[in-house]
Order: structure tokens, then C-alpha cells, then sequence
């Protein structure tokens, strides 16, 4: 009957049960809890270090290939290079955003 008064915008049953024991336990805060999972360990300092070694060593190197020689997620790779390393890609080469004269 609730798919045929509200549609597609209905909650599941699964959570109707949810909610009903959330407010049975005079829960008030419908925020998720925090769940145990994999932590998010790919920007660690260590790897942070090692891939701004590769990286210093041959700035033509593709992000896969540094996520295979890290053996860290590619996408992980590119967070690490953008925002912990401060670098950008410029003529196929990895290089810091705010170049200094040396």
C-alpha cells in the first residue's frame, strides 16, 4: 500500500524496522554511527615520502604507473601528488604549483 500512495519515495522496509528501534530507544540524532571498516591508510607519511621520491626521480612517470609501483590505489596516488605534494601535471611532467627561481 505504501508503493501505491508514495511511490518510488518510500522508505524500505529494512528501515522502517531502523527507525522504528531508533525511536523506541528515545534515539533523537538520525545521523549514521560511525562503522568499522578499512581506514584510509594510502596517505600515510611513509607513502607520501616514497612517492614524492618517484616522482622527484622521473617526473614523466603516469600516476597508474606510480600506483603500481606503490602499490596504492590510483586515485589515492593523485590525491597524495595533488594535495600533499602541491604538484600538477604540466607537459606530461609532475611538477610543484608555485615554481620557485633557484
Amino acid at each position: 500500500m505504501l508503493c501505491e500512495v508514495y511511490g518510488e519515495e518510500f522508505l524500505s522496509r529494512a528501515r522502517v524496522f531502523e527507525w522504528h528501534k531508533w525511536i523506541c530507544s528515545r534515539r533523537e540524532d538520525v545521523v549514521d554511527d560511525g562503522r568499522s571498516g578499512r581506514p584510509t591508510s594510502s596517505s600515510k607519511i611513509e607513502n607520501v615520502e616514497e612517492i614524492d621520491k618517484i616522482i622527484r626521480q622521473d617526473r614523466r612517470l603516469s600516476v597508474r604507473g606510480v600506483a603500481e609501483m606503490v602499490n596504492i590505489d590510483r586515485k589515492s596516488v593523485h590525491k597524495i601528488l595533488v594535495e600533499n605534494l602541491k604538484m600538477k601535471k604540466v607537459c606530461a611532467k609532475m611538477v610543484p604549483k608555485n615554481l620557485t627561481i633557484n
